[in-house]
């Protein structure tokens, strides 16, 4: 029987879709709540960074701490140190602008977020995207992304910092909300850190053989734990250190006085 290698027409032509999809759902409403929240909290992070209310004892607002030069209330100093001096006249909130910031701006979660609401690459799954051609992350600006894994590595330290603030509110300050507030939003900061996908590789990704590496196979299982509701972490922390900074605002504006505030 005779072969030939010529495909007949039909199969050459692709199938002619004049929408944009067939998709009948509200497939939009994911990307825009996104957008929405992302949106948000960006306008929240520049005014708070401004914001000179971001301290009152024992409470030091999370957009603003740690706060390191001598412009800051003692009491708002990390360790009562200020090794900035009074060469930094930027608000404490500009200091840590680009750490846990930049830990989310390359998330692997987040990109997925803003890529598909505020790129539209794309809005959704089954849905083209309105760009011309796609190069991924293999060149500028986009390039930048694999430095995730460095940024993960401040985000501890951010954490770790937050985490202190809460604590160190807490015992000065056990009734009041706004210590376990703090708490609760270092927790949800942490989780969120350290169920980073980058934590996952380094604490043990690259092992060929768990069982030679007990200790470490037990703590990749626990981050592995927190990976697998990385995305809830990743609202969350972010909705929590939002209601923490403004609570901590609010009060030292006066705002909030009322008892155990």
């Amino acid at each position: 029987m005779t072969q030939t290698t010529a495909e007949s027409p039909a199969r050459k032509q692709r199938a002619q879709i004049r929408v944009r999809t067939l998709r009948t759902d509200r497939w939009w409403l994911a990307p825009a709540f996104t957008f929405a929240g992302l949106l948000l909290f960006l306008i929240y992070g520049i005014w708070a960074i401004f914001d000179k209310s971001y301290f009152v004892d024992p409470y030091i607002a999370p957009f603003s701490s740690p706060c390191l030069a001598t412009s800051c209330p003692e009491g708002a100093r990390l360790f009562g140190l200020a090794p900035f001096g009074d060469w930094y006249t930027l608000p404490p909130g500009m200091l840590i602008l680009g750490l846990p910031g930049g830990f989310r701006l390359t998330c692997y979660y987040y990109r997925k977020a803003y890529y598909r609401s505020f790129w539209l690459s794309p809005p959704a799954c089954a849905v083209a995207e309105p760009h011309g051609k796609y190069t991924g992350e293999t060149r500028l600006p986009l390039i930048l992304q694999n430095i995730h894994r460095y940024f993960f590595y401040f985000a501890i330290i951010i954490g770790l910092i937050l985490t202190y603030d809460a604590v160190l509110a807490l015992v000065h300050k056990p009734a009041g909300l706004g210590s376990w507030i703090l708490l609760a939003n270092a927790a949800l900061i942490l989780c969120y850190t350290f169920g980073c996908h980058s934590c996952r590789h380094i604490t043990a990704g690259r092992l060929n053989h768990f069982s030679r590496h007990p200790l470490r196979y037990k703590a990749w299982t626990l981050v592995s734990k927190l990976n697998a509701r990385h995305q809830q972490f990743a609202w969350a922390s972010l909705f929590s250190v939002m209601i923490a900074d403004l609570y901590v605002r609010l009060v030292a504006m006066g705002v909030i006085n009322f008892p155990f505030a």
